[in-house]
């Protein structure tokens, strides 16, 4: 199956989400000039799940209003799962993904993955819907590297990528060897590599001198810093799809006209991986931020 080089983020259609975020959930005509706008520049994949309060609910209408239901690649995710025995937690996947079905308005997911990374022992349990004809293939949303040995069986994993994070660069030859199709989030870090600096909370300033350093290598480039963060992920002919979450369709259009750079010149990669060393998880990871 084939994703188009970005794929639509929609947290932010059902939460509160992001620590740049200052205008809360967009109404659903705006989601409708979002996810129009995404189409119209050629992005056909969208990323959701259960646990992002109303997203499903307000994509399944908002494709229904805009006549795209069945026109895009739709990838959601099974919540924490709690049961006591593999039989239960069968249930559990079957009953939640019908759920998200319904809320979709949908017969089919294209992808479906664990949204716990810890689920993936479950693994298992989740490819027999491909059996159901419920999803198109399997997989796990990382947050960590603890599990990059599990998740090689996987057929999609999504899994935080940017200029700040080293955390993942051991995975990809086995991405290359298992044909993995991966989704790369977190591009801008939540917004925390372009948010102004005096913004950045006290518990979070040890990353200011790293991304000053990228800073200095978009001016030397003459590119903005949102470019540099898009186009480094772009980068990396491992990641099948990167994930972009926009909270109006001016954002949309403006990630669509930064990823229409392409791949940074390998030169300029380069000097982005070879800056910033592998740093404390409890930088990079939105998880560990204190709240």
């Amino acid at each position: 199956m084939n994703f188009s080089r970005l794929t639509l983020g929609t947290v932010q259609f059902g939460l509160d989400y992001g620590i740049a975020n200052t205008a809360g959930k967009p109404s659903l005509d705006t989601v409708c000039e979002i996810i129009k706008a995404a189409y119209d520049g050629g992005v056909t994949a969208l990323d959701t799940a259960a646990a992002y309060g109303t997203s499903e609910e307000v994509l399944g209408e908002a494709l229904e209003r805009l006549g795209l239901r069945g026109s895009m690649t739709v990838v959601s995710k099974i919540p924490p799962i709690t049961a006591a025995t593999d039989a239960e937690a069968e249930s559990f996947i079957e009953e939640t993904l019908r759920e998200s079905l319904r809320r979709l308005r949908l017969e089919r997911l294209d992808a479906c993955l664990f949204h716990r990374e810890d689920d993936l022992r479950y693994l298992p349990l989740l490819e027999q819907m491909v059996t159901k004809g419920l999803i198109g293939g399997a997989g796990v949303s990382l947050d960590s590297d603890r599990y990059l040995s599990a998740a090689a069986s996987a057929k999609y994993i999504q899994l935080p990528q940017n200029a700040l994070d080293r955390r993942f660069e051991p995975f990809w030859p086995v991405v290359r060897e298992n044909q993995i199709t991966v989704f790369a989030r977190s591009v801008y870090l939540q917004g925390l590599l372009l948010m102004p600096e005096e913004r950045i909370k006290p518990g979070l300033q040890a990353v200011v001198p790293w991304r000053r350093k990228l800073e200095a290598l978009a001016i030397e480039a003459g590119c903005p810093m949102a470019e540099l963060c898009m186009r480094y992920v772009l980068s990396n002919p491992d990641i099948a799809s990167v994930l972009t979450g926009v909270d109006t369709p001016e954002q949309m259009r403006e990630n669509l006209r930064l990823a229409a750079g392409g791949a940074l010149p390998e030169e300029l990669a380069s000097k982005v991986r070879a800056c910033v060393p592998v740093l404390p998880e409890a930088l990079i990871r939105p998880a560990l931020w204190r709240k």
